[in-house]
């Protein structure tokens, strides 16, 4: 347990290079590109807690670490509600 606990903060560490290198190499993200080629427009009405995975109004590598950290949590802390559930549930 402690080594994926190390393995996920080593990833979210290095969230912050793979957007750097993605800014480096100017990738985006597939769906983006085939929307652009057929010529739809994005029309949010909702941005989200982390637009683009980034905490407004930060440093957006510093931003992409915490939204990291966030997303995370919330990920590990469902799973482990759905466990608990499912597990009762077996007993």
């Amino acid at each position: 347990m402690k080594r994926a606990w190390i393995a996920i903060g080593i990833m979210i560490l290095l969230s912050p290079l793979f957007a750097y290198a993605a800014e480096l190499v100017g990738y985006s993200e597939p769906l983006e590109n085939v929307a652009e080629m057929l010529g739809a427009e994005e029309n949010q009405e909702y941005t989200g807690i982390f637009p683009d995975y980034t905490v407004p109004g930060l440093d957006p590598y510093i931003g992409t670490i915490i939204s990291g950290i966030v997303g995370t949590i919330l990920t590990l802390g469902f799973v482990y509600v759905v466990g608990t559930i499912l597990n009762k549930t077996r007993t």
